[in-house]
């Protein structure tokens, strides 16, 4: 059998008694062009990549099956074929609102220049990371609901293994679902890196200052204790009194308006166009004011 399928390869090479020009050196080079093309811009990375893998596999099924007709396995060979015809009409039933999909796109008006737009994905809209902070110390100072989050840096640092690994998108609403008290995440801290929330549910050191006032609650020590051992601030709203303060350096400060809160964490997190030593800093703690630990402070 095997030799018999070679030997009908072979002689369907000869027949086809392929020559090469230029001419057709071009036209093989433009297709290879442009089915890559149409890979990577439409298929790579995304869950259309098996569907091609797929019909690849049946492209090769169907020429399998032919040679085996030629080489007088017509059971297995018209078996085959069957198969892969009955596949093949059951995508389009099966595919059908990708299909329709991919026809409306050819449909649009600019479809020439989407086509070749250099992004595969439109621009993602930027985050305003103070507006969401602001707006989430906002709603939980007002409703006494008890927060604590850790602006870090450098991820090396921080005790992210005993959270739960979120890396979402910061916004105000999953903040406040994260610090609701009826959530399983609501006692531990939540880390921030960029417009990331990285952990919830963290698990931070608690400071061991025998000075620090004993009106301070776990939090507030929590967050000192952090910024005590790692580059970072810590934010934290108090579940008793609703006050709002920042950890940086083992200091605490006190917040009596938003106003300042916002200029600060712009400072802190980098917003702000400073230049200190002819260099931009991403996390600009040295801009930020240190306020020494004071027991009065509540």
């Amino acid at each position: 059998m095997l030799n018999d399928l070679v030997i009908y390869v072979l002689k369907y090479i000869e027949t086809l008694k392929i020559s090469f020009n230029w001419s057709d050196f071009i036209q093989l080079m433009f297709l290879a062009g442009l089915l890559l093309f149409l890979y990577r811009k439409f298929i790579r990375n995304t869950s259309s990549e098996k569907f091609v893998k797929g019909l690849l596999i049946l492209v090769c099924v169907w020429f399998f099956s032919e040679i085996l007709l030629r080489i007088d396995l017509k059971i297995i060979g018209m078996f085959l074929k069957a198969i892969v015809t009955l596949v093949s009409l059951s995508l389009i039933v099966i595919f059908q609102p990708e299909l329709r999909r991919f026809l409306g796109f050819l449909g649009q008006v600019d479809f020439i220049s989407r086509l070749f737009n250099s992004g595969n994905k439109p621009k993602e809209q930027k985050i305003d990371v103070v507006k969401e902070l602001i707006e989430s110390v906002k709603f939980l100072s007002k409703s006494h609901t008890g927060a604590l989050i850790v602006f870090q840096s450098d991820l090396r640092n921080t005790y992210t293994d005993v959270g739960t690994v979120l890396n979402a998108d910061l916004s105000t609403e999953l903040l406040l679902t994260i610090f609701h008290p009826n959530t399983p995440l609501h006692d531990g801290a939540v880390v921030i890196n960029g417009d990331k929330i990285i952990s919830a549910g963290v698990l931070l050191p608690l400071t061991e200052d025998p000075k620090l006032s004993w009106k301070y609650g776990t939090r507030h020590r929590a967050a000192i204790g952090m910024s005590e051992v790692s580059d970072c601030a810590c934010l934290v709203v108090s579940e008793e009194t609703g006050d709002v303060s920042v950890a940086i350096g083992g200091s605490l400060k006190k917040y009596e308006d938003l106003v300042t809160l916002k200029s600060d964490l712009e400072n802190i997190l980098g917003y702000k166009e400073q230049v200190d030593d002819g260099k931009n800093t991403i996390f600009k703690i040295n801009n930020f004011m240190t306020i020494k630990k004071n027991p009065k402070i509540k």
